[in-house]
């Protein structure tokens, strides 16, 4: 670094306390729960789908007590259509584990924190850092994308090695201060400046010493995710109805695909659903195909419509029920279930 170039932590608070988000949901006030729930939120989705299901969450859950007390299908419900479901599921898992053995409060250690369900160390050190004030490393996906190209790195940040460098490069730029702010500015970096396409380099803070800027590398690093390989799967759903306009729907085991929440009967042929309602294959009418996408997964989901008549033939258990609209705004539902089940509620599959 050029010898008249101020420290890294400087120059980005100062760009922060003119233009970094000051007035996010979690921040007003910043508490270790409000923090962590936010921190789980934010995991591979963006800041402005997050705030509505942060304050619903927030009325609904005020405190980890709450949350540690509520059913996981309360949970889960209020998680619909937010994805990656097994957030949801670790932080009812760590609420109960803080209620059982640590007084019903979270951790003031990152490294206790990180031993928590669902809490890596760079979400450790979120919370400790912003709900207590104390630099630490955070390396999310913004954070990574920017330190790889200001410090040079070359590799995909997904890897282990990768993640070491980087994480070394951040202990460097760390304050002696500040460590709220500082957290909070190098994620607005990210998202507002050192974005994956077109960075608006002439707005940078920390240009002057960036490596990418200065080799012209800003449009090559960091470097791409390998390309995974995408599973095809098909996916038959049934949709039957009873007398009182209520839906059959079955609760998904715990791990898997959707795992814990509520779903229309499903297997991969229209025959392994009659086997399983007792239905015959030609008292389920098809419905327009349609397609949902998942991590390393292409669904072709191909909805059924049961004949009327059936329906009391159907025996119910905890885990299969009968739900009108409003038991169904209750459960956890993955989107494409909530996709069809609102098709159903307009009119569509008369």
């Amino acid at each position: 670094m050029p010898t008249d170039t101020p420290p890294f932590a400087g120059r980005l608070l100062a760009w922060w306390d003119r233009h970094g988000r000051r007035d996010l949901p979690w921040q007003q006030p910043r508490t270790p729960y409000r923090v962590w729930v936010s921190e789980i939120m934010l995991q591979q989705t963006q800041v402005s789908t997050v705030i509505p299901y942060f304050e619903r969450w927030m009325r609904r859950f005020p405190d980890l007590a709450s949350l540690a007390a509520a059913p996981l299908d309360d949970v889960l419900a209020l998680w619909s259509g937010l994805g990656y479901y097994a957030r949801a599921r670790n932080l009812h898992r760590a609420a109960q584990a803080c209620a059982a053995q640590h007084g019903g409060k979270l951790p003031d250690s990152a490294a206790e924190l990180a031993a928590l369900p669902g809490i890596g160390p760079s979400t450790a050190n979120a919370i400790v850092s912003q709900a207590q004030d104390r630099p630490a490393v955070v390396l999310d996906g913004n954070v990574r994308r920017w330190l790889a190209r200001h410090s040079g790195t070359e590799g995909w940040p997904g890897t282990s090695a990768v993640q070491k460098t980087l994480w070394a490069e951040a202990e460097i730029r760390l304050p002696d201060r500040r460590g709220a702010d500082y957290s909070q500015a190098v994620m607005d970096l990210g998202a507002l400046v050192c974005t994956r396409t077109s960075p608006a380099c002439d707005a940078c803070p920390v240009a002057e010493d960036c490596q990418a800027f200065l080799l012209g590398k800003t449009g090559t690093l960091p470097s791409p995710k390998p390309a995974a390989r995408v599973i095809e799967k098909r996916l038959f759903m049934l949709l039957m109805v009873d007398p009182e306009n209520r839906v059959l729907l079955e609760k998904r085991p715990g791990a898997g695909i959707w795992g814990g929440l509520w779903c229309l009967p499903a297997a991969e042929s229209s025959r392994e659903l009659a086997s399983i309602t007792g239905l015959e294959t030609t008292e389920m009418r098809e419905l327009e195909r349609f397609e949902h996408r998942l991590s390393h997964r292409r669904l072709q989901i191909q909805p059924l419509l049961a004949a009327p008549g059936r329906a009391t033939q159907v025996k119910c258990t905890g885990e299969t029920g009968w739900y009108d609209r409003r038991g169904r705004a209750r459960l956890g539902l993955p989107r494409p279930v909530s996709k069809l089940l609102d098709r159903f509620e307009n009119g569509e599959f008369k």
